[in-house]
């Protein structure tokens, strides 16, 4: 049966008034020699898509979705039919899902597994003859009250065998499907108070878990980009991946930045103080940017909104470290986002994703442009350019010290400074924005 009565979405142009087409993402488009197919790599979220339904802490769910009518497996199945479904018409090359998202739960591990296995044997024959592959999967490790006290971080270790044997089947399930990458969130790996808490034990314990995985994933030939996906708190006071500085603090502490790179999310990024380019910058630099979870907060809220982006500013400064990253590689822009409480019908669901990938379409195009011209470049180049000669080339060489630095400040007269041009710098980004607007 169909579930939604559209047709397959199109890119009809920045002048289009057809709520149900493109206005700038072109699939086919090329930006800097490869489509835009090709660089943006979008995602749908299974779990935001087709199996939320609109609750939240002050209300119960509001949305209208025609495959919640079954029940159980027979509702699973209807996820699958529906989810291909809106995978074609949307025209994507991925999706994302955690396991619960595609089967229910069972009263026993054993059972959950058999649930699993049902479906994912149908996902396979679905992406038989679909242009839609598995961007990344991962296990839900946080919403059952068995993690009440966490999962690998647990303080049981009957708990943390629980949390690695779901991990086991995940990375079971991410080869039989081809996943790209699987993806690791601590929903509950952080603590409430240290009153009651040995940090120490459950980051080491943390840490012998990856290890674990890493081996696993060697022992059965899958190969996907293991990744680290920060979050600062939300359930838990304190998570043990706050940000992509913690994390790859922590993969360096135990051995394990060789084997994983991180999925960064923007409303995450905003929770822990961060902007959205901040955390994109930090793994790029340190070479550890992997994938991204595309969705923007609320900055009057100040939990996980999980909103589809709408901001182009936002977009923009993000494709340009994606873009300088050389892109995302094994990677992609997963669409962690959903609509909101009030947009309950199935149609909104297209209009939440158009939106997001035209925005970041926008993105991309005013990237490469800024790049291209060299403005940021410029910038920076300029405002650092007493460390390319003199006294400034010896300190990046390694040629000077405390010695040669007292007799260089002791000769000073005067340290003139430059402007830093802020307000100047943003303008030009706008100018940019609004060339793109209007198809310069």
């Amino acid at each position: 049966m169909a579930y939604f009565n559209i047709e397959k979405i199109k890119y009809e142009g920045s002048a289009s008034t057809n709520p149900f087409a493109f206005k700038f993402y072109n699939p086919e488009e090329k930006i800097g020699g490869k489509t835009m197919e090709e660089i943006l790599r979008f995602g749908v979220a299974y779990w935001h898509t087709f199996t939320m339904d609109g609750s939240d802490p002050f209300g119960t769910g509001t949305m209208l979705r025609p495959w919640d009518k079954f029940t159980g497996m027979d509702l699973a199945k209807a996820r699958v039919e529906a989810a291909f479904e809106f995978f074609e018409k949307l025209d994507v090359p991925f999706f994302c899902f955690h396991d619960v998202d595609i089967a229910p739960e069972g009263s026993s591990l054993r059972e959950t597994n058999q649930n699993l296995d049902i479906i994912v044997s149908m996902i396979k024959d679905y992406m038989k003859d679909s242009k839609t592959k598995l961007l990344w999967n991962t296990a839900n490790n946080f919403t059952n009250p068995r993690f009440v006290h966490g999962a690998a971080t647990s303080n049981s270790a009957d708990i943390f065998a629980y949390a690695a044997a779901k991990i086991k089947k995940g990375l079971e399930v991410g080869k039989e499907l081809g996943a790209e990458n699987y993806v690791f969130w601590g929903g509950r790996e952080g603590y409430e108070t240290l009153l009651n808490t040995d940090m120490k034990l459950e980051m080491d314990n943390l840490g012998r878990f990856m290890h674990m995985a890493v081996d696993y994933a060697k022992e059965i030939g899958f190969d996907a980009q293991f990744l680290i996906e920060p979050k600062p708190k939300e359930p838990t006071t304190h998570q043990y991946d706050f940000d992509v500085a913690t994390g790859y603090a922590f993969l360096q502490h135990y051995g394990l930045q060789d084997h994983f790179k991180f999925n960064i999310e923007a409303n995450h990024a905003t929770l822990a103080g961060h902007t959205f380019e901040h955390e994109l910058h930090y793994a790029r630099v340190n070479n550890m940017l992997g994938s991204v979870d595309a969705n923007q907060g609320d900055p009057l809220l100040g939990w996980d909104t999980d909103e589809f982006p709408t901001d182009l500013y936002s977009t923009t400064l993000a494709m340009i470290e994606i873009l300088k990253n050389g892109g995302l590689g094994r990677g992609g822009l997963n669409f962690d986002a959903k609509v909101r409480r009030g947009s309950f019908e199935p149609e909104d669901l297209f209009h939440a994703h158009i939106a997001g990938m035209d925005s970041f379409a926008v993105g991309l195009k005013v990237a490469q442009k800024l790049i291209d011209d060299k403005v940021l470049d410029n910038v920076v180049e300029n405002r650092y350019k007493s460390y390319t000669e003199g006294i400034g080339l010896e300190i990046v060489e390694g040629r000077t010290d405390f010695h040669k630095l007292e007799e260089h400040a002791l000769g000073l007269a005067e340290v003139k400074h430059q402007s830093g041009r802020l307000e100047s710098i943003k303008a030009t980004i706008n100018q940019y924005l609004l060339r793109a607007y209007a198809g310069e």
